[in-house]
């Protein structure tokens, strides 16, 4: 059975649109997702991206992520055909790892904990396929590398891309 990595933040979890919500929790102003286009992870702010960042730190903010339209049934869907495993560099956030646990369970329970990889880089892994949105996970990976569109990596046009989980259904169902 062919095994597909696939990453948490940004693919499975919106974390443009939680850093959105953040930053107009915070100063009251509401940016459109399209502004970010083209900016780092943390840019397109009219704060600078430490102040953005610091988001990453505060408790609840990888709890409370929305769940990227149409993923959990893909994903479901993707179980019966491959191995599945979801792999998230969580280790440089630690305070992350608990709320991405309980993110997942509650938001895709049919996951198993045995296939829930933290790890600080993704070097290591191994599949035949793997989703994520940056490059730094996709440039050494040895299979066949998948980047899902996020406002950080609409201008990459070194990977295939997909660019909702409809698109990623049409590819691997």
């Amino acid at each position: 059975m062919a095994r597909i990595a696939i990453d948490m933040d940004g693919v499975m979890a919106d974390t443009a649109q939680q850093f959105i919500n953040y930053y107009e929790q915070r100063y009251g102003v509401r940016i459109d997702k399209e502004t970010l286009n083209g900016h780092p992870e943390t840019g397109g702010f009219p704060h600078e991206k430490g102040i953005i960042r610091s988001f990453l730190f505060e408790p609840g903010f990888f709890r409370t992520k929305p769940v990227i339209k149409d993923s959990q049934e893909v994903i479901k869907a993707l179980q019966e055909k491959y191995e599945v495993f979801i792999v998230s560099a969580a280790i440089e956030f630690p305070g992350s790892l608990t709320e991405k646990i309980e993110w997942l369970q509650e938001h895709y329970p049919f996951i198993s904990w045995q296939n829930i990889v933290f790890c600080g880089s993704k070097t290591i892994v191994q599949a035949d396929y793997m989703i994520d949105d940056h490059i730094k996970n996709l440039q050494h990976f040895k299979g066949e590398a998948l980047m899902y569109t996020a406002p950080h990596n609409i201008n990459v046009t070194d990977y295939k891309r997909v660019n909702n989980w409809e698109e990623v259904g049409q590819l691997l169902l």
